[in-house]
C-alpha cells in the first residue's frame, strides 16, 4: 500500500482563495454549512470528505457519536444500474448473491478481479426488480461495470447523488422528529424508505460506517440542500446533533471491525483473507473471480490489534521474535477501550488471535500488542440493530 503519510504528517485539502487546478474534485452540496467549522478534507471518489473539523476535536467527535448524534457528509459514490438486465449484471459483478436482495432492502456488495483480489466494497440499494444504486467505497468501479455490461440491456450512470450519515444513539430520534409522520414503517436494519423531510421526498437507509444506531440520507440533484439542512439541524438540535469529521468515525469503525477499501483490503487480498468470506456465494453459477477463489480462497490474515503502549502506525511493521510478520493497515486510540486499536494484515495465517506481537507506533517505537478477533466489542452487532441501547460513560 502506498500512502502519503509518514506517520507524523499527512496531506489534506484546505480551501484557499483563487481558481483552477482543483479540476475533478467535487464538493458536496453542504460545503458552505461545513466551512465555518474549519474543515480539512481528504479526496475520496474525487469528492471532498472532512477528516478534521477545527470546531470538533477528534475525541470530542468520537464521544458525540457514542453518546448523542453525529453527522458526516461522506465521499461515497452512488452508481445507478437500471434496466431488465441490471440484476444479471450485478450478480456477475459481485461475489455475493444479488438475487437474494429484495426490493426495499440493502445488501453488502464485494467486487473482485479475475484473480480473486478485491476491487471495492459498498452497499447495494434495490428499489425495484430492475433498479439499483451501488453506494461504493473509494475505487474505480464505474468503468469496470460498464466494460462487463456489453450486450446487456442495462443503463449505468452516476446520478449525482450525495450520501450523508447520521449516527449515534439519538440518530433515530432525529429522524422521528425530522420526518413528516415520524419513523417509517418496517424501517429495520439494512432497510430502505422514502420519507418527507421538510417537504422534500428523501431516500434513507438504515446503514452506516460506525456500527452505531444510525441512518443515511441521499441528496439528489432536484433537492434543495439548504432547506433540507435547516430542517434537519432544527430537528436534531434537541438531540445534540452536530457535524464531525472522518477521524472521529474512523476510531469507531476500527473498534467495530469495519474495513476500508484500499488499505485494509486491496487487489492483493481475497475476501477470505480479510474475513469477508461469508459474503462470497461460491454456489452461484458464476461471478468475476469465482474460478480463482476456488483455487486460492486463502485463510484469514487480517486481525484486530489491541495495545497499551501507543497508537499503531499506518503501514507500520509488525514483528514476532524480531522478524517482520505483517503490517498495520489502520490505527487509532480508542477513548472507550483506553487502548491503541488497529488492524494487522499478517504475512501468514499462522499468526492469529491470541498471538503476542510487537507493533510499530506513531512515535517510531515498537510496543507489545495482542492480535484480537473483530469487532472488539458488540460481537453480535446489537447496537446498530437497536437491540443494545446502553450509552457508554466517558472514562474519568
Amino acid at each position: 500500500m502506498r500512502v502519503s503519510s509518514d506517520g507524523k504528517t499527512r496531506d489534506l485539502v484546505t480551501s484557499r482563495p483563487g481558481a483552477g487546478w482543483d479540476f475533478g474534485i467535487d464538493r458536496h452540496p453542504y460545503t458552505e454549512h461545513e466551512r465555518p467549522l474549519g474543515p480539512h478534507y481528504c479526496v475520496y471518489n474525487r469528492r471532498l470528505m472532512a477528516c478534521e473539523l477545527d470546531a470538533m476535536p477528534e475525541e470530542e467527535g468520537y464521544w458525540l457519536l457514542r453518546t448523542r448524534a453525529a453527522l458526516l457528509h461522506t465521499g461515497e459514490l452512488p452508481l445507478e444500474f437500471r434496466g431488465p438486465d441490471a440484476e444479471k449484471l450485478l450478480d456477475y459483478l459481485f461475489a455475493n448473491n444479488v438475487r437474494k436482495i429484495r426490493p426495499g432492502r440493502c445488501g453488502y456488495g464485494i467486487a473482485c478481479l479475475e484473480n480473486g483480489g478485491m476491487i471495492v466494497d459498498g452497499i447495494l440499494l434495490r428499489f425495484a426488480d430492475d433498479h439499483f444504486w451501488y453506494v461504493q467505497a473509494d475505487g474505480d468501479f464505474l468503468n469496470w461495470a460498464r466494460a462487463f455490461s456489453r450486450g446487456m440491456n442495462v443503463g449505468i450512470c452516476d446520478p449525482r447523488v450525495y450520501v450523508s450519515q447520521i449516527q449515534g444513539p439519538n440518530s433515530i430520534k432525529v429522524l422521528a422528529d425530522a420526518a413528516t409522520g415520524g419513523l417509517p414503517e418496517s424501517f429495520g436494519y439494512f432497510g430502505i424508505a422514502q420519507v418527507d423531510i421538510g417537504g422534500q421526498k428523501i431516500w434513507i437507509t438504515r446503514t452506516g460506517y460506525t456500527n452505531e444506531l444510525g441512518w443515511e440520507f441521499y441528496t439528489e440533484p432536484h433537492h434543495d440542500p439548504d432547506a433540507l439542512w435547516r430542517h434537519l439541524s432544527k430537528a436534531g438540535e434537541v438531540h445534540g446533533l452536530k457535524l464531525f469529521g472522518l477521524d472521529s468515525m474512523n476510531i469507531r469503525r476500527i473498534e467495530a471491525g469495519i474495513l476500508n477499501a484500499g488499505s485494509d483490503f486491496d487487489e492483493t487480498t481475497t475476501p477470505f483473507e480479510v474475513g469477508l468470506g461469508r459474503f462470497v456465494d461460491m454456489k452461484k453459477s458464476d461471478f468475476i473471480g469465482k474460478s480463482a477463489l476456488e483455487f486460492r480462497p486463502g485463510s484469514k490474515r487480517l486481525h484486530g490489534i489491541l495495545c497499551d503502549g501507543g497508537k499503531p502506525k499506518v503501514s507500520g511493521r509488525i514483528e514476532l521474535n524480531g522478524q517482520k510478520v505483517g503490517r498495520v493497515t489502520c490505527g487509532a486510540y480508542s477513548p472507550y477501550l483506553e487502548k491503541g486499536v488497529g488492524m494487522a494484515l499478517m504475512d501468514s495465517p499462522s499468526n492469529g488471535p491470541g498471538s503476542q506481537i510487537m507493533v510499530e507506533t506513531n512515535d517510531g517505537g515498537l510496543c507489545s500488542a495482542l492480535l484480537e478477533e473483530m469487532p472488539f466489542y458488540d460481537k453480535a452487532c446489537d447496537i446498530p440493530r437497536g437491540i443494545t441501547v446502553d450509552i457508554p460513560g466517558r472514562p474519568a
